[in-house]
């Protein structure tokens, strides 16, 4: 939108700088060498108003890019840090649940061998009660 006003600014800016040669040029009493010296002089201003426009463009362009780099790398950074923080929060998780299923493996291992010793308690006291 900002460019939009500036060359339009730029624009009318032209169109005055040729309206004013030819009205210059109309009413001005001058011999012809002298008026085609004023003209080329203001050629030589359009044109180095023009290069300086595009310079200050160029400028703003870099700025830009910078700019865009700079947000681009520290987002960049930023995905990083979640995903390296997620990481570390999934092995913490993993790390839980093996020692959870190795807390409660050893306890069913244990529960098994009571199990199968109260059996074999039972059967053999079951056989020395029917001898």
């Amino acid at each position: 939108m900002a460019e939009e006003k500036q060359s339009s600014g730029f624009s009318w800016f032209l169109a005055g700088l040729g309206l004013g040669a030819l009205i210059g040029v109309l009413y001005a009493p001058k011999a012809g060498k002298e008026t085609r010296e004023e003209l080329m002089s203001s050629a030589r201003e359009g044109t180095e108003f023009l290069k300086q426009k595009g310079r200050d463009a160029v400028d703003q362009v870099g700025d830009l890019v910078d700019r865009g780099k700079t947000q681009v790398n520290e987002y960049v950074g930023r995905g990083r840090e979640y995903v390296e923080r997620g990481r570390a929060q999934w092995d913490e998780f993993v790390n839980q649940g093996r020692q959870f299923v190795n807390e409660q493996s050893g306890r069913v291992s244990a529960a098994v061998d009571a199990g199968r010793q109260a059996y074999q308690s039972s059967s053999s006291t079951d056989k020395a009660e029917s001898a």
